[in-house]
């Protein structure tokens, strides 16, 4: 029995993680290049009411929920580009400007549900791939092989973006913007584009992440439906040392605590509920208050705008 219950545990935390590795190597992708975006969440909002009318409103399968996800992948990527006008080109202070960014996604997002939907409603969204031959391997089976294509789309995207950051010439202008603007700007590195292109590709996995909130996990959109992942996105980036696999370790860390919430019911585990909802935000808080180390490897000039005529 206990081991079903240490098997469901982790089986459930998987997919919960997604939404936090979508988010999380996006915001890495920013703070690589100096931006620190607090609007996540609220690009989330939007991207997961997009993905969810785009199914909704179309029949509902396979092909409505991919629509659905690039639908979500571009209305993200216009509000980073409105956070890179914001911050890379009129250089304002990039936490109010997160936060306004933020506000903003929620009204939007709620508005937009309360006219064209109103109420609670399910779709069929995006289902486990049910593989029998793998599914039935003994523990790895039920706790890998059981989920739907996002998961390991997403998966597969931890090692890509360590590529991408680490072995490409894109990256290395990424880590160089980041570090030392004012030298990459003297060797040719057009430092306002490159942070421009990271803070609309941070955008464009922060909506990604929202449609898989609302397609692929819940099947639905509420109020609030992000309930704060984005904010604890970026939290996690800190304790990922701005590292893809990091962020992978600390999303699952974080998923487990939460899973586990979930399943005092399912399992009827003695363990004072109460306690259980607050442990996975306890956990964050605890993790960051011993990760402060992490700021000595932090982007040199992470939040700091840049001014070419200072070089000049």
């Amino acid at each position: 029995m206990l081991g079903e219950i240490i098997i469901g545990i982790i089986s459930a935390a998987i997919p919960l993680s997604i939404t936090f590795v979508l988010v999380g190597l996006g915001e890495m992708f920013n703070q690589k290049a100096g931006v620190f975006n607090l609007g996540a969440e609220g690009i989330m909002m939007v991207g997961a009411f997009v993905g969810f009318y785009v199914e909704y409103s179309m029949s509902s399968g396979t092909g409505s929920s991919f629509l659905g996800m690039v639908a979500a992948i571009g209305v993200g990527a216009l509000m980073g580009a409105l956070m890179g006008v914001i911050c890379v080109k009129f250089k304002a202070e990039q936490g109010i400007a997160g936060i306004a960014l933020y506000m903003l996604g929620w009204g939007i997002a709620g508005m937009l549900f309360r006219v064209y939907i109103g109420g609670t409603t399910c779709i069929q969204g995006i289902t486990a791939i049910d593989i029998p031959a793998l599914t039935d391997i003994p523990v790895l089976g039920p706790i890998i092989f059981n989920h739907n294509i996002m998961v390991y789309i997403t998966l597969l995207l931890v090692p890509l973006s360590w590529y991408l950051l680490n072995k490409t010439a894109w990256g290395l202008k990424v880590k160089a913007v980041g570090t030392a603007p004012m030298a990459a700007d003297t060797m040719g590195v057009k430092v306002d584009r490159t942070r421009m292109q990271c803070v609309i590709l941070g955008g464009a996995m922060a909506g990604l992440a929202g449609a898989y909130l609302s397609i692929a996990q819940t099947h639905m959109y509420a109020d609030n439906i992000t309930a704060g992942r984005g904010f604890i996105a970026v939290a996690l980036v800190y304790f990922g040392k701005w590292k893809p696999s990091g962020i992978l370790w600390g999303a699952l860390l974080f998923s487990l605590a939460h899973s586990f919430q979930r399943s005092i019911h399912v399992y009827g585990i003695d363990f004072p509920y109460e306690v259980a909802v607050v442990f996975p935000y306890i956990l964050v808080i605890i993790v960051l208050a011993f990760s402060g180390k992490s700021k000595i490897m932090a982007p040199a000039v992470l939040g700091k705008p840049y001014y070419r005529e200072l070089r000049d």
